[in-house]
């Protein structure tokens, strides 16, 4: 460790991670009806939250906090049931923190610093000396002990987790401008037109929405933008370009502090905020080598590990035979004489005889009936597919009857499979 860690140890010891995860990714289309974005299944068994949350508890950090906002039943459900082995005699504690008018009876969560004001007294109780934000809705492994000692070690007022973006894309994130010492010289929220990075006009350098801060100077500058009554009491449209013009802003690049196995060439960051990109992070998992490494025992996802019977396969007749090819197939399923191929199988998903799914990424306790045929399929969690149903050969017929993206991906919700029979 360099001069960064105290003598009592790593500074992600001294440090609470508080993620903010009350967004309901409205671009996930029906996919978040039910559930917000950082309850989304991923992965076979995973929820998105579980990264941030991972990264948080591998990096060290024993004291986390989630704030939870828009349809959080699930979202809170899975962090009771996953995450409840934080024991207060080691100086462990896990906060969930939904908006409860703390601060006002008419006021809820107005934007992602007003979710941290609210809970000012939660915070001080616990005295963390350093604050990691998260958003709970991306996927990466990350090492925030390496960027906690960035902030201390250059004595910043705050630090900001940032990733290479292609331009056309930079306009959903905050967009910086560096030098060379990588202090933040501009930063903008969401850009129309984003500022290209120096040398490179076709990448922008974009927030992670990941910042670290020193607990006092955070619950300063939270209470001075809750008494500017202009303020939209958000980080990036009011805190951090406040902070880049009158105080020290450090850009730490995610090259940095990246976690990768040996089988992971490079480093992976995903914003699954659209079925498209949602459905390729899935799909990619099905590769002989995926760009994300979800076996790395050196750095596990943490979820909840539901108690399922192993995967079953059954019958071995030709046109019957229970198979799965470059396929992920999680617990508790069983696959009845039918093909699978290039897909991945939540939990107690049951597929029956003579049924073909490839390229379907197929969400928990789904039943796909005798005689189905699936291509560039997202199927909602609890979905019964109906006997001899037919998606992703036949876009216009696709179309009417379900979500169809521009590049023909298809999401199945059990409300589109009842108003075919209506």
């Amino acid at each position: 460790m360099n001069g960064a860690t105290s003598a009592s140890g790593p500074l992600a010891r001294q440090a609470m991670a508080y993620v903010l995860a009350g967004g309901r990714g409205s671009r996930l289309m029906e996919l978040t009806d039910v559930r917000a974005k950082p309850a989304v299944y991923f992965g076979g068994k995973l929820r998105i939250i579980d990264f941030a949350l991972s990264n948080a508890l591998n990096s060290g950090i024993r004291r986390m906090a989630v704030a939870t906002q828009y349809k959080a039943h699930s979202l809170i459900r899975h962090l009771q049931r996953g995450w409840n082995f934080f024991r207060s005699e080691r100086n462990e504690t896990f906060d969930i923190l939904p908006a409860s008018q703390r601060v006002s009876e008419d006021q809820w969560y107005v934007g992602t610093a007003d979710a941290v004001y609210q809970n000012i007294d939660i915070i001080e109780s616990y005295d963390p000396k350093y604050i990691v934000l998260l958003a709970g809705d991306h996927i990466y492994k990350m090492d925030y002990e390496q960027m906690l000692q960035q902030h201390v070690n250059a004595g910043a007022d705050v630090t900001i987790g940032c990733i290479e973006v292609p331009r056309a894309w930079a306009s959903g994130f905050g967009v910086m401008h560096v030098d060379e010492t990588d202090r933040i010289l501009s930063f903008e929220e969401k850009p129309a037109n984003p500022a290209p990075m120096p040398g490179n006009q076709e990448m922008s350098l974009a927030s992670m929405g990941i910042y670290v801060f020193e607990t006092k100077f955070l619950i300063e500058q939270l209470k001075r933008d809750a008494a500017n009554p202009a303020s939209s009491r958000d980080f990036g449209k009011d805190i951090i370009p406040y902070l880049v013009e009158n105080g020290v802003a450090l850009a730490h690049p995610f090259t940095r502090s990246c976690v990768r196995s040996s089988a992971e060439h490079l480093p992976y960051w995903r914003d699954v905020g659209t079925l498209d990109a949602y459905y390729d992070a899935n799909i990619d998992l099905t590769d002989i080598l995926p760009n994300l490494d979800l076996f790395d025992r050196n750095w596990p996802i943490w979820t909840n590990g539901e108690m399922t019977a192993p995967a079953k396969f059954v019958h071995d007749v030709h046109g019957r035979r229970g198979s799965a090819i470059s396929s992920l197939v999680s617990g508790g399923c069983i696959v009845s004489g039918g093909a699978v191929r290039r897909s991945l199988l939540s939990t107690n998903v049951h597929v029956h005889s003579f049924t073909s799914l490839d390229g379907a990424v197929i969400l928990p306790e789904v039943d796909v009936a005798r005689g189905a045929r699936l291509s560039r399929v997202i199927v909602d969690r609890g979905v019964r597919i109906p006997e001899g149903l037919v998606v992703g050969e036949d876009p216009e017929l696709d179309a009417k009857r379900f979500r169809r993206t521009a590049s023909g991906l298809c999401l199945i919700t059990q409300r589109m499979i009842d108003r075919l029979d209506a």
